[in-house]
C-alpha cells in the first residue's frame, strides 16, 4: 500500500491504540464530529487489507468475543508518511487558490 485512502487512514488514526471494531466506527465519527463515518462493510474490508499489508494487526484476547486491533510499526510508519502527504496536498490546494487570486486581476 503506497498511499491510504480516506477510510483506510481515518481506520488506522483509530487502531494507534487498541480498539474493536464497533470503538473504531464510534472513534472516527466522535473525531471527525460526524464528518466522516465508517459502516461495518467498509470497516471489514478494509481491516483485512490493512491486516494483509501488515499495517495492523489482530489482537489476542481471549474470552472476548470482540476481534481487537492494533497498529503495527509499520503501520504507524505509514501513518505518519500518509500524514505529510496529505499536508503537502492541503499545501498544493492553498497555493493553487493564492495564485488564482493573485491572477483574477491581471486578465483582460
Amino acid at each position: 500500500m503506497d498511499q491510504l485512502t480516506d477510510p483506510a487512514y481515518y481506520i488506522l488514526l483509530s487502531v494507534l491504540e487498541a480498539r474493536h471494531g464497533y470503538a473504531v466506527m464510534q472513534y472516527i465519527e466522535d473525531m471527525t464530529d460526524g464528518e466522516f463515518i465508517v459502516g461495518p462493510a467498509t470497516l471489514y474490508t478494509l481491516v483485512k487489507k490493512l491486516q494483509k499489508a501488515g499495517l495492523i494487526t489482530l489482537l489476542d484476547s481471549p474470552g472476548d468475543r470482540r476481534k481487537t486491533y492494533e497498529a503495527t510499526e509499520e503501520g504507524r510508519e505509514m501513518l505518519q508518511r500518509e500524514i505529510e502527504r496529505r499536508r503537502r496536498m492541503a499545501a498544493h490546494g492553498a497555493q493553487a487558490f493564492q495564485h488564482l487570486q493573485g491572477s483574477e486581476g491581471h486578465e483582460e
